[in-house]
């Protein structure tokens, strides 16, 4: 049995930092049921990983604004650029938006293991439950029980499970009487309704849409899937669609009655997309294909709903091929200071296990690094 100031459970993003920037006086441990720590930072981006973004905004996220507002003001987009600045990580910018690391994950992830270099990394170590008795938390693992005065829950979300995710850090919240949100797949693709089947027949297709959902328009590429429709917008508006309808312009920055204006081509043919999802599009509204020159009234008003498909996903791709996991300790149970537990002394919550996910883009590492950083100072 090992005694410690502070366990932290999990050693991805969030659980790196918080332990790179806690005391090097402070007895640290960081428990990880992987063989190797951040295994998701390793694959995340084609190994490239899209660390965090240009813009990043509170609005980008699913959860507490309070919560979100409290650690971007400790450690914002500008200071994580600092630190990665100082630590010689170099980044590219992609779409004039998206930083990833220009060489691979493993300069982060080198990074971060150097600046935890007087932690104790225990690995292949998998977190069964956690207790405290007289102001002291023991966490057992499949091998052995440690002990500490303060306990750090980064266990992350469900996705990739074969990576090792699990809800372990909803059940050492609800173990102690802390409430939850339960993990539902986000950052993932949606599958499809029968009426919407004719989509699937565009496997491997993309295009530029703006996708409205719930009081969000998301703007980015969508990418048609054997199993339903995915690619970067689809992906960033299910994180906020739960059910009911969605809406999709195919031509946002276009305007179809423009483009059929005094021509003799056929209306497949002036619409600036392939000619498979073009003339897919035109079959889907129930309009039948003709010169843009016999357009009656009727045709230009279903026209125009090529700027606002609406229609109801039948579900998602689930969590094996979801981004990450929303959900998660719900914000009314945190210090919106500390991440600290209001119930439980010395126990705190950071990155995905806390109820906060944000869009595809580089928000979620944004936030475990934040909310890691926020923690970390406090001790």
């Amino acid at each position: 049995m090992k005694n410690y100031d502070v366990i932290i459970l999990g050693a991805g993003a969030s659980g790196l930092m918080c332990a790179a920037n806690l005391s090097k006086k402070m007895r640290v441990a960081i428990i990880d049921s992987n063989e190797k720590p951040a295994k998701k930072l390793k694959i995340s981006g084609g190994g490239k990983c899209n660390i965090t973004n240009v813009s990043v905004q509170i609005d980008n996220f699913d959860g507490d604004k309070g919560l979100i507002s409290s650690a971007f003001k400790k450690f914002s987009k500008d200071d994580l650029l600092d630190f990665l600045d100082r630590n010689r990580v170099e980044l590219e910018l992609r779409k004039g938006r998206y930083y990833f690391c220009k060489n691979s994950s493993d300069d982060i992830i080198n990074v971060l293991k150097k600046n935890v270099k007087k932690s104790e990394i225990i690995l292949n170590n998998t977190i069964l439950h956690v207790t405290k008795s007289d102001d002291i938390f023991s966490v057992t693992t499949d091998k052995n029980i440690y002990k500490a005065k303060k306990v750090v829950v980064a266990t992350g979300g469900k996705s990739f499970q074969t990576l090792g995710a699990s809800d372990i850090g909803l059940k050492i919240a609800k173990s102690f009487t802390i409430c939850v949100k339960e993990f539902t797949p986000a950052l993932v693709g949606l599958t499809l309704q029968k009426e919407q089947f004719w989509m699937k027949n565009l496997s491997g297709l993309s295009c530029y849409v703006h996708v409205k959902v719930a009081d969000r328009v998301l703007k980015e590429e969508m990418l048609f899937a054997h199993k339903g429709i995915s690619g970067p917008a689809i992906l960033s508006a299910s994180l906020y669609w739960k059910k009911g309808d969605i809406s999709i312009d195919f031509l946002p920055n276009k305007n179809i009655l423009d483009l059929t204006q005094k021509s003799k081509k056929l209306v497949s043919s002036v619409i600036p997309l392939p000619k498979r999802l073009s003339k897919a599009l035109l079959s889907a509204i129930d309009f039948k294909d003709k010169e843009c020159s016999k357009l009656s009234k009727n045709d230009k008003e279903l026209l125009k709903s090529l700027h606002n498909y609406t229609f109801a996903p039948a579900g998602n791709f689930g969590f094996t091929k979801a981004e990450v996991s929303r959900g998660g300790v719900l914000a009314e149970e945190l210090d919106s200071n500390t991440l600290e537990s209001k119930k439980v002394k010395n126990l705190y919550f950071i990155g995905e296990v806390v109820d906060v996910t944000g869009e595809l883009g580089g928000y979620n590492f944004q936030w475990a690094f934040s909310s890691a950083y926020s923690c970390a100072k406090v001790f």
